[in-house]
């Protein structure tokens, strides 16, 4: 079992930023890929970004490409998110997510969400 819990979200203008944090909790951290989910009201969740088990390897999806990073803390357990130059269509709940096989192709664990909310 692991456990995810986000934090870091919270109210931002437009052009700003904002870093999610995920602190990860159980079974051994390094062997799962990593990534973020959002889901804005009416929609459905989307991809955001993933960061395979070694950290050698990101993805994004286009529509945040060159404004969002991924890292990742083997360390401390932790995945973070960067986010800059932020827009009001990244208003949205952000999902961490853990997947042995990387989460592209199967999430095996959800946090539990963090609002995050962008006002032009």
């Amino acid at each position: 079992q692991v456990q995810l819990v986000e934090s870091g979200g919270g109210l931002v203008q437009a052009g700003g930023s904002l870093r999610l944090s995920c602190a990860a909790s159980g079974r051994t951290f390094s062997d799962y890929g990593m990534g973020w989910f959002r889901q804005a009201p009416g929609k459905e969740r989307e991809f955001v970004a993933s960061i395979s088990w070694s950290g050698a390897s990101t993805r994004y999806s286009d529509s945040v490409k060159g404004r969002f990073a991924i890292s990742r803390d083997s360390a401390k357990n932790t995945v973070y998110l960067q986010m800059n130059s932020l827009k009001p269509e990244d208003t949205a709940v952000y999902y961490c997510a853990a997947g042995l096989i990387g989460v592209r192709t199967k999430v095996d664990y959800w946090g539990q969400g963090a609002q995050v909310t962008v006002s032009s």
